[in-house]
């Protein structure tokens, strides 16, 4: 945990998971405006996500307030779609588009440490949310993932273990596209490229592991994810 600097009470933001994972923002001013568009307060560069998808703004010393602005793709707080005008409290879990999550801070409580100052130091390839650097035993993969390539990585490596079915892979590295478009070979051969790239720095263990008949899941070296 960190404590804040002194004098600065105010509620922060902390995104626990999506592009922007383990970054924070303080609302210093009265609002905070979420979204894809490049005016935002918050840009997240995901599609799913509305040019202006979300707002959060101030009522006083201490209330805080969150409104969707008739996104395509919803908002929800603690699981609970977001219909109207809703007041955060301490701990709200907020879900933007199925794909991002922030947590609320209040203003008198202590921060957590972003997410990238506690990593597991078990793992042996991790994944940087904000810069979309992929490493594997502190050796940086370059050139970069593609774009499809470090969606469906980065889906793996949240499951932490579990499988993630074609569904779902669909859904995360293509979620624009009609389910029905997407072909079983294009999924295959995205994970084929996927597992070529991470040869490159791994050539004798397969991170990527296909289960037949349920889908696919990261297997991190040295790891016990029933622990």
């Amino acid at each position: 945990m960190i404590e804040r600097k002194g004098g600065d009470d105010k509620p922060v933001l902390v995104v626990t998971e999506g592009p922007l994972r383990g970054q924070q923002w303080v609302m210093h001013g009265k609002q905070l405006l979420i979204g894809r568009g490049a005016h935002c307060d918050i840009v997240i560069p995901e599609r799913r996500i509305s040019r202006e998808h979300v707002r959060i703004w101030r009522e006083g010393p201490s209330q805080c307030y969150v409104e969707d602005l008739n996104s395509r793709n919803g908002t929800h707080v603690n699981a609970e779609r977001l219909d109207m005008v809703r007041e955060l409290q301490e701990g709200d879990e907020i879900q933007i588009a199925l794909s991002v999550k922030l947590k609320f801070v209040g203003s008198e409580s202590t921060v957590p440490l972003t997410l990238e100052e506690t990593p597991d130091h078990n793992e042996a390839l991790r994944i940087d949310s904000r810069t979309r650097h992929v490493t594997v035993n502190g050796v940086l993969l370059d050139p970069q993932l593609s774009l499809f390539q470090y969606r469906l990585l980065e889906l793996l490596h949240g499951a932490a273990g579990g499988v993630c079915t074609r569904e779902e892979v669909i859904q995360a590295v293509w979620p624009d596209a009609i389910e029905e478009g997407i072909s079983e070979q294009a999924i295959d051969a995205l994970v084929r490229r996927l597992r070529d790239r991470l040869t490159e720095l791994s050539p004798d263990h397969q991170f990527v592991v296909t289960v037949r008949g349920h889908g696919f899941r990261l297997a991190q070296p040295n790891v016990d994810y029933d622990s």
